[in-house]
């Protein structure tokens, strides 16, 4: 049981911890806490660093004002030669305040000659110390040099300055010669131990300020952070568990005017169009099931016009060898009335007149059973060059005999000269064909069919544009758009199969054209066939 608890307490502590990893809220109070140290931190460093810095000029301006001070008491002392006073002058200097020690070295040799410490007197300088820079070295202050000297009782500021030789010197000066134009160097050491505490107090208060501010800035900055973002974001997530789960009635309260508040409102909207969406779904499917079951009755009658259009294919078929065979006696007939006619004396004009019917009949006859048995010959497709108004003429000549058109008046307007185009002709003819039957049927066999053919131009390309125009009803509205679709028809059940409109569209689309329909009822339909101009075409006819 113990194990189990300590497994069980193991993995809540590790999917806590997942969890705050990837929680966003701890990203962003990170990253910006983050970002608030270091930028406090770089800002106080700047402030303390340069805090120092001017205090340390400061002080070192007004040491240097001190050192001017006893410079020209040196000069006046020496200007009257009271060397003596200079010593004096120099002890006491040495044991008030802030001063270490005041010394006087003679140049070049670098001996001291004065200093508020007697024992270091006629000592010589060190040429690697500081103070022979003020010689050698160009500083910000003319002819002054300064240096921090460390030592155990505290820092040192030392400070060296050229003494220039001035006309006012006195002659009974034994210390330099005029020509010397540097006559010494004035050193003097300040302790800044109380500067250093100074210092010190500041950085910690300085130091001290900066964590305070920035923890009080963090934490508020937490806070403010909770309310406007972290809080709303925990609620919109929340929310959008609750949505996914399938509460679509939840709603997310935020009530700002900031871009929160108008992602809530947002959410809140969303949820309500998700909510209206699964009942329209619900609905859809509903009427989903409606036309599933309408389009299966509609496969199954299709089903059925398949069969209706195989027995038609099988009717046709035997129709074409039914007249392949009555191709060879009508061609006997032909013969004999020939030989007949030749046998009858001309002056037997009865007989004569009576034979050339026969024989005339009779050819006509076998024209319209060729044609027919042009038309169902079921080859495949070959293109090759085709006078479109050649093959208009020869489908009337085939049609123009049948009873079926004996009350329709065929008007034909075809445009002379039109390119020739690659394309199959039977293909073509058998289009031409089932327009025609359809305008036949509509018009119940007897009114007009106007057939038009012209060359048009559209989108900068060229084509043949054939037009079957009838004088029947029309078709309704909501049916143009279906009648290029298989097996939809308009005509009883029986009559027609709703493959030929669509088997001509696709035989015209692969010859890269198109069909388009124009109806209104009660004034007739017209079918419109645009077939593409090859560019040789274009070329010599241009030429």
């Amino acid at each position: 049981m113990k194990e189990s608890k300590i497994d069980t307490l193991a993995f809540v502590k590790d999917l806590l911890a997942k969890k705050l990893r990837n929680s966003l809220s701890l990203k962003l109070i990170v990253a910006i806490g983050t970002l608030i140290l270091v930028a406090s931190g770089i800002f106080w460093f700047v402030i303390i660093v340069r805090g120092e810095k001017q205090i340390l000029n400061s002080s070192i301006i007004h040491a240097s004002e001190y050192n001017s001070i006893i410079e020209n008491s040196v000069k006046t002392n020496m200007s009257m030669g009271q060397v003596e006073i200079i010593q004096k002058m120099l002890e006491e200097i040495g044991t008030t305040g802030a001063f270490k020690e005041v010394r006087i070295y003679s140049h070049p040799e670098g001996i001291i000659k004065f200093s508020s410490d007697k024992a270091v007197i006629s000592e010589k300088l060190d040429i690697k110390s500081p103070s022979c820079a003020v010689c050698h070295k160009d500083t910000e202050m003319k002819n002054v040099s300064w240096s921090i000297i460390k030592r155990k009782e505290g820092r040192i500021l030392r400070l060296s300055k050229t003494l220039l030789y001035e006309p006012t010197c006195s002659v009974n000066c034994h210390y330099h010669t005029p020509s010397k134009k540097i006559i010494g160097i004035l050193e003097t050491d300040y302790s800044i131990v109380n500067l250093d505490k100074t210092l010190r107090e500041q950085k910690l208060a300085t130091i001290t300020f900066g964590i305070i501010l920035t923890v009080v800035s963090s934490i508020v900055l937490c806070i403010i952070l909770w309310k406007i973002i972290i809080k709303p974001l925990m609620l919109l997530a929340e929310g959008m568990e609750r949505v996914s789960k399938g509460d679509l009635d939840h709603k997310v309260e935020i009530n700002t005017r900031d871009e929160m508040g108008m992602l809530a409102k947002t959410f809140n909207s969303m949820t309500t169009e998700l909510k209206t969406a699964r009942q329209r779904l619900e609905n859809w499917a509903k009427e989903l099931e409606e036309e599933v079951a309408k389009k299966t009755e509609e496969i199954r009658k299709g089903q059925e016009q398949m069969i209706h259009t195989e027995k038609l294919a099988s009717l046709g078929r035997m129709a074409a060898g039914v007249a392949h065979e009555l191709n060879s006696p009508l061609t006997g007939i032909v013969t004999f009335a020939h030989l007949m006619l030749k046998r009858i004396p001309p002056e037997d004009k009865l007989n004569r007149e009576d034979l050339e019917v026969i024989i005339e009949q009779a050819e006509r006859c076998s024209k319209i059973i060729k044609g027919l048995l042009g038309f169902s010959r079921a080859l495949p497709t070959q293109k090759a060059k085709v006078n479109i108004n050649a093959t208009i003429s020869h489908v009337l000549d085939m049609i123009k005999n049948q009873a079926k058109f004996h009350n329709i008046k065929l008007i034909t307007d075809l445009a002379p000269d039109l390119p020739e185009i690659d394309g199959d002709a039977s293909q073509l003819e058998q289009v031409y064909m089932n327009l025609l039957i359809n305008a036949a049927d509509a018009m119940n066999d007897r009114g007009q069919i106007k057939i038009a053919t012209r060359r048009v131009q559209e989108d900068g390309k060229e084509f043949i544009e054939i037009e079957f125009t009838d004088t029947g009803p029309g078709i309704p509205e909501e049916h143009l758009n279906k009648i290029f679709e298989p097996f939809f028809t308009t005509k009883p059940v029986g009559k027609g199969t709703g493959l030929g409109l669509s088997v001509s569209h696709g035989i015209i689309r692969k010859h890269g054209g198109y069909m388009t329909v124009k109806s209104k009822v009660g004034e007739g339909t017209s079918f419109f066939i645009r077939l593409p101009i090859p560019e040789k075409e274009k070329k010599e006819q241009k030429d």
